[in-house]
């Protein structure tokens, strides 16, 4: 079934609109209301700018968890070791880590932000200017961060074995 708008209903009465129709009405601000089909203004706004969200919740009764969770990815521990001794531009962190990806770095920036972990301060100024400081919280992780480069130095040789290149 088709409406007066070109488009589609199920069988539930809900409205599909086609792409182009979405991107339309997106372009012009325009969200007309299509009777009792239509969803708030708000449900159009939040879709488009949701963050990604972890599909299994933080465990916070285990600490073990916890902590694993704030410093679960690749680069946030490398974030935190740069940034113990000084506050770095975005660009200086892109250059002190070429192997990750920008975009890569700062939506783990932006999550250590969100944890608190790291400080950013927008300095008003043209062209605006950011910096990321770590935190008194994250650094309250700098120990964990020292215990993990002392274990990687103490075993390197074994690793160094299992993933040189065998030429």
């Amino acid at each position: 079934m088709i409406n007066n708008f070109g488009a589609k209903l199920d069988t539930n009465n809900r409205l599909h609109k086609y792409r182009k129709i979405f991107r339309v009405l997106k372009i012009f601000s325009i969200y007309p209301l299509f009777g009792n089909y239509c969803l708030p203004l708000q449900h159009y706004s939040n879709r488009t700018n949701n963050m990604y969200k972890r599909k299994i919740p933080v465990d916070l009764s285990c600490p073990l968890r916890l902590t694993i969770s704030l410093i679960d990815s690749k680069w946030k521990s490398c974030i935190l070791d740069e940034l113990r001794h000084t506050s770095m531009r975005p660009s200086e962190l892109h250059k002190a880590l070429p192997e990750a990806t920008p975009r890569v770095l700062d939506l783990q920036l932006k999550e250590m932000v969100d944890d608190g972990l790291v400080t950013k301060t927008i300095y008003p100024e043209l062209p605006p200017r950011s910096e990321y400081a770590i935190s008194p919280l994250g650094m309250t992780l700098i120990p964990i961060i020292d215990a993990m480069l002392q274990w990687g130095e103490e075993h390197q040789e074994l690793f160094e074995k299992k993933y040189s290149d065998k030429n």
